[in-house]
């Protein structure tokens, strides 16, 4: 796996939205931030526009980010926010210049679909906070400098509390995954994760009981939890409805499913759709350590 270079003091961040619309207000406040760290902040065409769900159209969106992609004076290229439409465009998307001359690419929730395309170039991406993360004042700052550490190169270990569910173990692999709802998505297509040996991580957002239950099945059905060296379950937040509707709640079902395998797995991982959103390498190599009492996550 390539890892993009890191940055340096007066690289520039250029910020797109390849998917859902973003009010610029809250671009503007994370490029502030991003200009204390010291960087420079372009923002690409698609940035406080709006069409229909989308931040714009799909030809729109898909140059906006192949402009990005390609000018070698941007560094490195962070999504503004997620929602849905970089399936629409992934295709559009050439990966020439980019494969020859990699850049770090942030995001997650829909950009998951963009770091399974990266990934199949064989290089890391960064699976991490957007814009909206940068509102969050003191609270969200350990997430974003999650992130500061990883564009500047320094590492930094993540550790969670111990969990009930969790199977303890001592494990090394590539981290691939994202959002749960993708990662089933891209089953059965040319970007569907190639999850043997790996570290898996899934979080989600907004879906049913039921519907979570169904995904689970589709990625356990399709061999994704099979050889995998750990699985690491982060946040399943603002569920459309309740756990008695079902009769289970999200990390139950999860829980159920993984019964049957022997690999160490963790639950309620700080990688969510929530302010806890840790930054962490889509392809980078990771030691996962999860004991009675602690959940860590270093960079091999």
């Amino acid at each position: 796996m390539i890892q993009p270079p890191n940055l340096r003091p007066g690289d520039t961040i250029g910020i797109v939205c390849p998917a859902g619309a973003i009010d610029i207000k809250i671009v503007q406040n994370c490029a502030e931030t991003l200009q204390i760290w010291g960087y420079k902040v372009r923002l690409g065409a698609t940035v406080g526009t709006k069409h229909d769900c989308f931040a714009a159209t799909d030809v729109e969106r898909a140059a906006d980010l192949q402009q990005m992609l390609d000018d070698h004076t941007v560094n490195a290229v962070l999504c503004g926010r997620g929602g849905y439409g970089v399936s629409r465009i992934i295709d559009l998307v050439d990966f020439t210049h980019f494969k020859n001359h990699p850049k770090w690419v942030i995001g997650f929730s829909d950009i998951t679909v963009l770091h399974a395309a990266i990934q199949k170039q064989g290089c890391m991406s960064i699976h991490g906070p957007m814009s909206a993360a940068f509102s969050k004042g003191v609270s969200g700052e350990i997430f974003t400098e999650s992130l500061r550490a990883i564009l500047e190169g320094r590492p930094m270990d993540l550790a969670a509390k111990a969990h009930s569910f969790n199977k303890t173990g001592n494990v090394q692999g590539r981290l691939v995954g994202g959002n749960l709802c993708l990662v089933a998505h891209l089953i059965g297509s040319k970007y569907s994760f190639d999850t043997k040996g790996k570290i898996l991580f899934l979080e989600d957002v907004g879906e049913y009981h039921y519907n979570l239950d169904r995904l689970v099945i589709q990625i356990k059905n399709a061999g994704l939890f099979d050889g995998l060296a750990g699985l690491i379950v982060g946040g399943f937040t603002d569920m459309k409805d309740k756990s008695t509707d079902f009769g289970a709640t999200a990390f139950e079902i999860i829980q159920h499913h993984t019964a049957e395998y022997d690999y160490p797995i963790c639950f309620d991982f700080p990688i969510s759709h929530d302010l806890n959103n840790v930054a962490v390498k889509e392809g980078g190599q990771y030691y996962l350590t999860i004991d009675d009492e602690l959940v860590t996550l270093k960079e091999a």
